[in-house]
């Protein structure tokens, strides 16, 4: 996990800077959104920030008849706002190439693999393939298969082949196992890099080193002193040109297993004996192995769901989503989704766990809230004093990363009265800004064999099996409200009950 500073290809890093070494990136969907918003931006950032190893090229893939000029003029259109005079942008211009190919097709993979070996003679990438799947999921199995099939994968002599994997992973429990064992067929776990880019986020990385780098908090982070945790993730956008899928799959499937679980394993694990990989892994599996798994009654109490009307959205009207493009106009799949989870395990016994999240909600925001137990009232029962604030600490991850702790303070004057104050800090005012989208540390991370930021299988499937008996009430139970929300609101009055039932309520987000 490193930061991005350097501005020019320098011929020397700082020491403690370890830049990649020698590799291909094979880009499967290089025509596709996700390459054009954030991979090759996110690679040119790397370039700058002089990170890539100089025996470094990126192979494109898609159905898209191409040549290689015609992709290398895309992708010099994909990244408009910078200077393409540097000598950083002709060093990274010369090496992107670009190959035709159906992902399912044996012959793709025999060209792939002829134009792989004419790289690794003009680049000296040494054989190394770091393989991006930025396809639709149906992919992911066939490409991995393809790669098995054609000796791609085949690690040998030194060499290192690893395959990232977007998200979904899997539609369900089910879907989830039969994928892990068809790519597992090919590859080793330790080859398998399932991406999520939240992961990327400075603040998610943050919340690792704040919890166990500082004295101050660690002693605190547990059920004697924290009296409930909310992770809110909220969209101002609709399903935008997702229509098809997202009706297909819903907030509950596209949202809690991948991103929500993974906040929520950050937030709850024990200590790891260390940064590797497989430590941090480690304790966020126990994470998982300790969520109560919901029964249908507990669904029932525990969970609510949301579908989005018409509405204003930062001052302009938008539609419904039964009436967005490729969504069914009697859809029943949910927009917005809150649960209450429990841990159950000594750090965490009788602290609920509140999460929401959704589309077409008032702000687009995405937070951790640890709200803390109230001091006891005694010693201020003969004051002018009526009730004690909680302490709140407020972990922000998007749109602006930082954190901010409240806590109570005396307010001048001869009459004892308390006000809220609060501490707080952004990264982009303390640390400078920078143009950074996430996936900068993720992709430098798969190319050095970092796994940290990754899941493992037994993540990937304990995230399922946590969220699939409430597809499975849900299924067997349609909503019969929607749209049950306004948009631009914060979602369905059910989630403000499912917290007032145990008297408590969302933090509120201005």
């Amino acid at each position: 996990m490193a930061s991005l500073a350097s501005e020019t290809l320098d011929d020397e890093l700082e020491p403690s800077i370890r830049c990649a070494g020698p590799g291909v990136l094979v880009l499967f969907g290089a025509a596709g959104d996700l390459t054009k918003r954030k991979l090759i931006p996110a690679l040119y950032n790397l370039v700058k920030a002089n990170l890539l190893s100089r025996e470094f090229a990126v192979l494109g893939v898609s159905k898209d008849d191409l040549t290689v000029d015609q992709w290398r003029s895309q992708v010099t259109g994909f990244l408009t706002a910078e200077d393409h005079s540097a000598a950083g942008w002709k060093w990274f211009n010369e090496r992107l190439y670009y190959e035709k190919g159906e992902f399912e097709d044996l012959g793709t993979f025999s060209r792939l693999a002829a134009r792989l070996g004419q790289i690794d003679q003009e680049h000296g990438t040494a054989g190394n393939y770091l393989f991006y799947l930025a396809t639709a999921p149906k992919f992911f199995g066939p490409i991995v298969q393809q790669l098995g099939v054609s000796g791609l994968s085949h690690e040998e002599n030194g060499r290192w082949r690893r395959v990232v994997i977007e998200k979904p992973f899997g539609s369900d429990l089910e879907s989830a196992k039969a994928l892990n064992q068809s790519i597992r067929s090919v590859l080793h776990e330790k080859q398998i890099y399932r991406i999520d880019h939240y992961l990327g986020k400075e603040t998610v990385q943050n919340i690792l080193v704040f919890r166990f780098g500082n004295g101050i908090f660690e002693p605190i982070w547990n059920r004697r002193y924290i009296d409930h945790v909310e992770i809110t993730n909220a969209e101002t956008v609709g399903v935008e040109q997702r229509g098809g899928y997202f009706d297909s799959a819903g907030t509950l499937r596209d949202m809690v297993p991948n991103h929500v679980m993974q906040l929520i394993s950050l937030t709850a694990m024990e200590p790891p004996v260390s940064f590797e990989a497989d430590a941090v892994r480690d304790e966020q599996a126990k994470v998982f192995a300790a969520i109560q798994r919901l029964s249908s009654e507990d669904v029932l109490h525990n969970s609510v769901r949301g579908q989005y009307g018409a509405g204003n959205v930062a001052h302009e009207r938008v539609i419904p989503y039964r009436s967005e493009p490729g969504v069914s106009p009697d859809s029943r799949t949910e927009t917005f989704v809150a649960l209450k989870l429990n841990i159950d395990n000594w750090r965490w016994a009788g602290v609920p766990f509140y999460l929401r999240t959704g589309k077409r909600l008032a702000k687009r925001h995405t937070e951790i809230t640890i709200q803390f137990k109230r001091a006891p009232f005694i010693l201020f029962r003969k004051t002018a004093v009526e009730k004690l604030t909680a302490n709140q600490l407020v972990i922000q991850i998007q749109p602006e990363e930082g954190m901010a702790l409240t806590f109570g303070a005396k307010i001048p004057g001869p009459i004892l009265k308390l006000g809220s104050v609060e501490m707080s800090f952004e990264y982009s005012k303390y640390f400078g800004t920078d143009a950074n989208n996430g996936y900068e540390v993720l992709l430098y991370d798969c190319m050095i064999g970092d796994a940290t930021l990754f899941q493992r299988s037994d993540m990937v499937e304990a995230g399922w099996s946590i969220v699939d008996p409430v597809l499975d009430v849900w299924r067997a139970l349609p909503p019969r409200n929607f749209p049950n929300y306004e948009a631009g609101s914060w979602g369905p009055k059910d989630s403000d009950e499912l917290m007032a039932r145990d008297g408590r309520h969302w933090r509120k987000i201005l």
